[in-house]
């Protein structure tokens, strides 16, 4: 629970679910909300999959996917495995042995719908591979790969229709015995993707993986899966997420923090709070943004920082931030700590003296200390 007693207003109770480990993270029960995303290179090109792995993971994810379609991506699997710094998450559609292959070769999760992969003993079979390798099951419900017998029900995809093919997959692995598992209900549509989950959230204790999938491009898939994740985990559901982009994986990272951030649930590194700019500034307000957030991309610890172009707004976005900076005249404006004025500071050395505050912050923050940093620098 995201719990805010001064600002009641901003608690979020989330829904009880049971947990579940993909690999060393653990999903559901309270846990914090785990980002994923997936590789876009060909999986058996280990050296460019684990670069993109790692990328991903200094960003902030927490688990990554890879798609093993074939023999070659379950080989070299078993290298990007034990090299990834992050679990990685097996993606298998129909071939039951992909999934066999992929637990034995070291995933840590297996991303299956357990009727899609023929007979109750292919089903049976890589629910003992994924029990003897330690591997939690994801299921993933489609709203553009539905069963035919559901569409034939239902006449089309629809919360209905996702939520009973995700209840009939759950009972193929309970009726085995096999209770590791999370499961998605994911559409391109919001209103159908939401509706969906807010069903399954009733439905199941199982962990919930949210997604809005095929979003669309960086901008327009940022903009639909901020309003549908972040509407379902204002309401509390949600335990890992994925942001799906036609970007780079790394983005997908990134805006998946900021929903996170946005609503409380999750910190990580520096939350830049910065006014649009107007004919008032006393700066460049864009271009210091874009400089800030490149040079302080390093920092992981949670902190806050305000970059306001006038002092309209300014004194009070830094009443509520670690450190700001509110444009002036004269070339200068004024740096707060802690919410308070402390000092004077050109515009033409702002970045870069910002940059050292919050790296002193920072420092200050990890080795424990409370009081705000030594203006003096």
């Amino acid at each position: 629970m995201s719990h805010n007693p001064v600002r009641p207003w901003r608690n979020i109770e989330r829904r009880k679910s049971r947990q579940i480990m993909v690999g060393s993270v653990p999903v559901g029960g309270g846990a914090p909300i785990s980002v994923q995303t997936m590789t876009n290179t060909d999986t058996s090109d280990v050296k460019a999959t684990l670069a993109q792995v790692i990328a991903a993971a200094d960003a902030g994810a927490d688990i990554v996917r890879v798609s093993t379609p074939d023999q070659a991506s379950t080989r070299a699997l078993r290298e990007i495995c034990r090299e990834s710094p992050v679990p990685i998450v097996a993606d298998i559609h129909f071939h039951y042995r992909r999934a066999i292959e992929a637990a034995e070769a070291g995933a840590a999760c297996l991303r299956i719908n357990p009727g899609n992969i023929g007979s109750a003993e292919r089903v049976r079979e890589v629910i003992k591979a994924a029990r003897d390798h330690g591997c939690s099951i994801r299921i993933g419900v489609n709203a553009g790969s539905l069963e035919k017998h559901l569409l034939d029900k239902y006449g089309e995809p629809c919360p209905d229709a996702m939520v009973e093919s995700g209840l009939d997959h759950i009972k193929l692995l309970q009726d085995n015995d096999f209770h590791e598992f999370k499961i998605s209900v994911k559409a391109s549509d919001v209103f159908l993707a939401a509706a969906a989950y807010q069903q399954l959230a009733e439905a199941t204790d199982a962990p919930i993986h949210l997604g809005i999938t095929e979003a669309g491009s960086f901008v327009a898939g940022a903009v639909k899966s901020a309003i549908g994740m972040g509407a379902l985990l204002w309401s509390g559901i949600g335990d890992t997420i994925r942001v799906s982009l036609s970007a780079d994986p790394v983005e997908e990272v990134r805006v998946g923090y900021e929903i996170l951030k946005s609503l409380g649930l999750r910190t990580r590194g520096v939350q830049i709070i910065s006014c649009p700019s107007c004919a008032r500034q006393g700066f460049d307000v864009i271009k210091t943004v874009e400089a800030l957030e490149e040079r302080l991309s390093h920092i992981k610890t949670p902190m806050s920082l305000s970059i306001i172009g006038c002092v309209v707004n300014g004194p009070g976005e830094a009443l509520l931030t670690d450190i700001g900076f509110t444009g002036g005249g004269a070339g200068s404006g004024m740096v707060y700590l802690a919410g308070k004025q402390s000092h004077k500071m050109s515009n033409a050395q702002m970045i870069d003296h910002i940059v050292e505050l919050v790296e002193q912050r920072a420092a200050a923050i990890e080795k424990g200390a409370q009081k705000p940093v030594d203006a003096d620098l």
